[in-house]
């Protein structure tokens, strides 16, 4: 245990961790701030809900994961790394979209404030790609543990981004509302741009090797075939070898290396993981306002409790996951993330009751802090180095897919439920279900996908060597 602690004292742990904050903080953006604000300008649950659907471009950001790995930005890839020279001018991206929206009122003109929220999430999710590959970069593949650790500290600074974001956004807009500023939000929205900023100067300390875009053998090798043609019979068969070699080789590399069947599985296992936890967190922030709290009491008990209990569940999480192996602990945080959504139906039946909404929070916080550090680990353990940023993208976006593109319905769901929000819970508690099938059926399997890391399955512990 001694020796699994110390691996978050290690240097490349505190760059995960900003890098982590720098990831999930625009979700403060187009998720709490957005949510809240559309709700007081008077918006229904159904057009919050499926406002919502501007985080599908999380579920698709794969399709583009490739140029991140091929393609240097000119005079800043020589300056900063090839790395950080996406992640900078994708934050400003974001900073001028913010500053934009801080002009707008939803009401008026809510086809452009939502245009606006999908810049950002667009920009985001890009900056995710780079972000991701950066923390798999700093270990080696045998390192299972290592990347676990990785995870939890990644997972630790992207919950404090959002939720200690979210904190500082809805305590600002509840004291400015307080203060009769009319125009509260855009004045938040302004205090938000001035973190992105605090950000940039925080990646200049993240350190990155200088490295070469993505070189694959395949795809060089038929590049090189071409350079003795000439005319356009040459350009044509350099771009489709530059394609197949940036675009297919890391799908074809994925399911080369797991085996068909093994694939589809493993993505079904991933698409389907955290669809019901997705529903209720879509929701969640409606809820508490629907049934009597106010900005400054989610703020504290949501965002500040949250982020307390997210770090220690992500720590507690990190370490049980290294201890029990990750399949066995993606069992458990599936069953725990599922049951905690019946405090939720429990709340919707009792009323406003803030003990009732900080055990809620306590519970729901560790338990999915535990799903997403195993999560993370899960599919960072699958990735080829070789397409880092192409393949983890590919399995972030299809984890993505799932909860995206159906949690946009959920804010219709409890219309059509009549705003029964009980029932709503019970059944985002049942959504897990067939994801834990998908990975009881594969597991026996998992033990030659996690090479190089001890996985314990129910039956025996096998120790897997490269």
């Amino acid at each position: 245990m001694n020796r699994s602690f110390s691996l978050y004292l290690q240097a490349r742990m505190a760059r995960i961790f900003l890098l982590g904050i720098i990831s999930g903080f625009p979700w403060v953006l187009i998720g709490s701030s957005l949510t809240l604000w559309l709700q007081e300008e008077g918006l229904s649950r159904t057009t919050i809900g499926w406002s919502g659907l501007i985080f599908t471009v999380y579920a698709v950001n794969f399709c583009w994961a490739p140029l991140i790995d091929r393609i240097r930005i000119p005079m800043l890839a020589r300056i900063l790394g090839h790395r950080r020279a996406w992640i900078i001018p994708l934050q400003m991206i974001i900073l001028l979209a913010l500053l934009t929206w801080s002009g707008m009122n939803p009401a008026d003109n809510l086809t452009v404030v939502i245009a606006i929220g999908l810049l950002i999430a667009t920009a985001s999710a890009t900056m995710d790609i780079v972000i991701d590959a950066l923390r798999i970069e700093q270990f080696d593949r045998n390192e299972s543990e290592a990347m676990t650790a990785g995870a939890a500290m990644a997972t630790l600074g992207w919950w404090t981004g959002y939720q200690l974001g979210g904190a500082v956004a809805l305590k600002a807009a509840d004291i400015l509302q307080g203060l009769g500023v009319e125009e509260y939000w855009p004045m938040t929205f302004i205090l938000l741009a001035a973190v992105i900023v605090l950000c940039n100067i925080g990646l200049l300390f993240v350190h990155e090797s200088q490295r070469e875009p993505a070189d694959h053998d395949e795809g060089s090798s038929i590049e090189k075939a071409s350079a003795d043609r000439s005319g356009l019979g040459a350009f044509a068969h350099r771009v489709l070898s530059w394609l197949t070699s940036t675009f297919a080789s890391p799908m074809v590399d994925f399911f080369r290396r797991n085996g068909f069947t093994i694939a589809l599985s493993l993505l079904g296992f991933i698409f389907l993981f955290k669809i019901g936890e997705a529903f209720l967190g879509r929701m969640s922030l409606v809820f508490y306002s629907e049934i009597g709290f106010t900005k400054s009491e989610i703020a504290f008990y949501s965002k500040t409790i949250g982020w307390v209990i997210t770090v220690l569940g992500t720590l507690i999480g990190s370490l049980l996951a290294i201890r029990i192996g990750l399949v066995r602990a993606m069992f458990l945080a599936g069953i725990l993330m599922a049951l905690t959504n019946l405090l939720f139906a429990q709340m919707a039946w009792v009323g406003k009751s803030e003990s009732l909404l900080a055990f809620a929070v306590v519970a729901d916080g560790l338990t999915a802090a535990f799903a997403t550090v195993t999560f993370v680990a899960f599919i960072s353990m699958l990735v080829d180095r070789n397409y880092t940023a192409t393949q983890y993208a590919l399995l972030a976006s299809i984890g993505n897919a799932g909860r995206t593109t159906f949690a946009g319905a959920s804010g219709a769901f409890v219309d059509w439920l009549n705003g029964d929000w009980g029932i709503f819970f019970m059944i985002t508690t049942l959504m897990v279900i067939p994801s834990l099938i998908c990975l009881w059926i594969i597991r026996h399997r998992l033990a030659e996908i996690l090479s190089g890391a001890k996985v314990r399955l129910f039956s025996k512990k096998v120790q897997i060597r490269k």
